[in-house]
């Protein structure tokens, strides 16, 4: 329904995007990298080990999509460089939920899963949050001792994402609230169909150039990569995906001081800790308007995903955030 509606009047559009599919799904993949060793368990979640000697920062990724997009190949892992800079990269693994764990929601996996990992280290540990990850970090470091925590596109004030967006993401929520309340899950379809609806144009947009890259060069192989690890991830537990649609969308808990997490109300202008926010201008995803607001902001112009896997990614964030994080205290 998306293809036609956005190529209505270009039969052209609608050939090229469609090549582009196909161009993609035909596409050779690499073998999987070796997963990193785990070093902490809590429930199935787990805490991967990237090396380095420097103190250790725990990095939250979204329950939505695999945490791949911070360790991503062809010399694009932020983890794997920041190991090299001073510092210890700790990742978050949420692992796989099954219909079993339906009613753990949100704040459960902070309460029960990033709690007791981050307790796990021994020491205050740095925390670091992409995405939804990033609204969780906060959270968490509002009740646990944590040496500094820093955001990267994570959404706070979801008012911020706009009257249109929120209400195609209710009535997506609307379509498949009854089939994932009987699976026990939020597939991995529900959820991307949502980010389709965020910026339709552009999904269509980059398969339309997918189809006109040289087969043998870098980009092609980049861009495999990305829509993979973009399409692929765990489902959600009902109860999360409920929260996240519910809770946090729709009735904005965050953004009012309304979301309490281990009998705690996170305030963005009260933490115990230094903070950074990590803030694109430009992201079709989570825009601006819903970061926190934290003093010290830094603002990019890349998306969503470019601010941390593009080009100009290691000069624009992971140097900064290097940076910081080796000046914590």
């Amino acid at each position: 329904r998306l293809l036609p509606r956005q190529t209505a009047a270009s039969p052209e559009r609608r050939a090229a995007a469609l090549a582009g599919l196909a161009a993609y799904q035909a596409a050779p993949r690499p073998r999987p990298r070796r997963s990193m060793p785990v070093v902490a368990r809590a429930g199935r979640a787990m805490l991967r080990d990237y090396g380095g000697s420097g103190p250790p920062v725990v990095f939250v990724p979204s329950l939505i999509n695999p945490p791949l997009i911070l360790d991503m190949p062809y010399r694009r892992s932020l983890l794997r460089w920041l190991s090299r800079q001073g510092v210890r990269p700790l990742l978050v693994d949420w692992g796989t939920p099954s219909p079993q764990d339906r009613a753990q929601d949100v704040v459960q996996h902070i309460e029960e899963m990033l709690i007791p990992l981050l307790r796990s280290i021994g020491e205050p540990a740095a925390l670091a949050g992409y995405c939804l990850g990033g609204t969780m970090a906060m959270a968490a470091a509002a009740v646990v001792p944590v040496r500094g925590l820093a955001l990267i596109a994570a959404p706070w004030r979801f008012s911020g994402f706009g009257a249109d967006a929120i209400a195609r993401i209710e009535a997506l929520w609307e379509g498949a609230q009854e089939t994932c309340d009987q699976l026990g899950l939020v597939p991995m379809e529900v959820l991307q169909a949502g980010f389709w609806q965020l910026d339709p144009a552009r999904t269509i947009a980059k398969y339309e150039r997918f189809a006109r890259l040289v087969p043998a060069s870098a980009a092609p192989k980049s861009f495999v990569a990305m829509e993979d690890r973009a399409n692929a991830g765990a489902p959600l537990t009902y109860a999360a995906g409920r929260q996240i649609f519910d809770d946090l969308f729709t009735a904005d808990l965050p953004g009012r001081a309304r979301w309490r997490v281990a009998g705690t109300f996170a305030d963005p202008g009260a933490l115990p800790c230094p903070a950074i926010e990590f803030v694109s201008l430009t992201d079709r995803i989570v825009p601006a308007a819903s970061a926190a607001g934290l003093p010290n902001r830094r603002e990019l112009r890349l998306g969503h995903v470019g601010m941390v896997v593009g080009s100009s990614a290691r000069d624009a964030l992971w140097r900064p955030l290097a940076d910081w994080l080796t000046g914590l205290r």
